[in-house]
């Protein structure tokens, strides 16, 4: 008992060296203060977290790169893909498609326009000086692009002197097609751990479980990462650093029996 007991004292004076130089670091130099706070919330409750310690440290004791590896994917996940932090990640992901909708609807009016004010200039028996070819435009937008007009311009204008109008498309076109690209994306995570972490229907602990199980695995000697290939701890010790690095109360603490039931249903959907 002693034994076991002394061990993982040590195992957590390790854990929390890493951490607090990892915090004493991204104070000096000003950044990631929401990782900052994720570590003090380990800090404060390194009693609770003695036993996640020993283990971790146990299976990551010759590859202290790793063990770093680890705590910064369980510091960037309880910061950025908590339950409030997902929410904004939806609530951007619900915006990023209204904003496309709207792209849609604005561009499609405008390409309609422009091929009217094409057709009054052409017969209405007046007319007005603007843009009528694409590459004006991209010469008037470009036009405080110093590497635009020392590089491009000139070359684009010797083609564009080759060839007729006939052979360039109109600024309806143009903008059409840029309702068109709208209408035909659809919104894609940057990620895997950000497709991981708003799988779900709703922002909850599940995403950030999920999140932190894809975030291991992409760090992983498999995808070229540090932590080794079989790398996985126990349920228990997976919901204690979890919790405890969002900062749950004791009545919020998810146990084994969440984190167990939980990767079942993901090896399931595999």
């Amino acid at each position: 008992m002693a034994t076991r007991t002394s061990s993982s004292k040590a195992a957590r004076e390790i854990c929390e060296a890493l951490l607090k130089n990892d915090r004493t670091d991204k104070i000096e130099k000003s950044i990631l203060p929401s990782e900052v706070e994720v570590i003090d919330r380990l800090l404060a409750r390194g009693l609770e977290l003695e036993d996640a310690y020993e283990e971790l440290h146990s299976k990551l004791r010759d590859r202290p790169l790793a063990l770093k590896v680890f705590f910064d994917q369980l510091q960037s996940v309880a910061a950025f893909w908590s339950p409030d932090a997902n929410q904004e990640a939806r609530k951007g992901k619900s915006r990023l498609i209204a904003v496309k909708r709207e792209i849609v609807d604005a561009a499609t009016a405008l390409a309609a326009l422009l091929e009217e004010r094409t057709e009054l200039k052409n017969h209405s028996g007046f007319s007005c000086d603007t843009l009528y070819h694409p590459v004006d435009a991209i010469h008037a937008a470009a036009e405080r692009n110093y590497s635009y007009e020392h590089w491009v311009k000139e070359k684009l204008e010797a083609i564009t002197g080759q060839f007729d109008l006939k052979y360039w498309p109109s600024l309806g076109d143009v903008v059409q097609a840029i309702a068109d690209d709208a209408e035909q994306a659809a919104p894609l995570p940057h990620d895997p751990v950000t497709e991981a972490g708003t799988v779900g229907s709703r922002a909850g602990l599940a995403d950030t479980f999920r999140a932190f199980f894809v975030a291991l695995e992409e760090s992983s000697e498999r995808n070229h990462g540090f932590l080794p290939s079989a790398f996985e701890l126990t349920d228990r010790s997976t919901a204690i650093l979890v919790s405890c690095a969002l900062g749950l109360g004791p009545n919020k603490v998810v146990d084994s029996t969440y984190v167990k039931r939980l990767r079942q249903r993901q090896r399931e959907k595999a």
